[in-house]
């Protein structure tokens, strides 16, 4: 596992993702289709419909 960088102010992080609006955008059609954007939401769902 990689190790994470530190920042230079304790308490502060930036997401660049979250900046440019890409996390809203998934987040709002997951939403909208119900398909979960991340690997672990599509596999948990999945594994709901086929009752595992």
């Amino acid at each position: 596992m990689a190790k994470k960088k530190k920042s230079a102010i304790p308490g502060l992080s930036f997401s660049t993702n979250k900046a440019l609006g890409i996390t809203d955008v998934k987040r709002k059609v997951a939403k909208a289709t119900g398909i979960p954007t991340t690997k672990s939401g599509r596999r948990a769902k999945a594994g709901k419909l086929l009752g595992l």
